[in-house]
């Protein structure tokens, strides 16, 4: 039987004791556990936001004018982003630097989880941080005269910054995986 991310052909791996000290070292990735407890509970936090505003567009639905509507569905459409950024940090962030979470082949299995490592964690996360800096600034334009021009044109300029900054990861991680490509298709022959 083979395990996933390693050949069938492969030799089985030996588990050597750890001296004392790389243990402990190994073992304070483990510090990071109530950090994404943390995260879960914010997103149960943001789950209740959700339904409140829910419940706020439902029952003034027949008072609030369009643009009402649209920036409280907006508004919806944010706690929805920022809820698939705590997914992606909590699950991600957990396979990634706490421990696997054993879903291989469960039906529900996120797309993205078997090819996750922290430079794609990354990109990922800085899309969704621009997705949710888009919902801001659509949210500024369309109550722009409740704005002021400093204010408008501070968050153009940071939207701005956050497309750059995922440009820039972005492209560092393709080099760095596109480097890597060749040493681990000689690996594989």
């Amino acid at each position: 039987m083979s395990t996933p991310g390693r050949p069938s052909d492969a030799p089985p791996r030996t588990i050597r004791p750890m001296r004392p000290l790389p243990r402990v070292i190994f073992f304070s990735r483990w510090l990071q556990l109530p950090l994404y407890l943390g995260l879960i509970a914010a997103q149960g936090v943001y789950v209740y936001k959700f339904l409140v505003e829910l419940f706020h567009l439902v029952t003034h639905a027949a008072t609030f004018d369009e643009t009402q509507i649209m920036l409280v569905v907006l508004g919806l459409i944010d706690v929805v982003m920022i809820s698939n950024l705590l997914i992606m940090v909590i699950i991600g962030g957990y396979e990634t630097f706490v421990s696997r979470l054993g879903v291989e082949g469960h039906p529900d299995e996120p797309e993205w989880l078997d090819h996750v490592n922290a430079g794609v964690l990354k990109v990922k996360l800085s899309m969704a941080l621009i997705s949710i800096s888009s919902i801001h600034l659509l949210k500024t334009f369309i109550d722009a005269s409740a704005q002021t021009p400093h204010t408008i044109m501070w968050q153009v300029i940071i939207h701005c910054a956050f497309l750059l900054s995922a440009v820039v990861m972005a492209y560092v991680n393709k080099m760095t995986n596109d480097s890597h490509a060749p040493a681990y298709a000689s690996a594989q022959h």
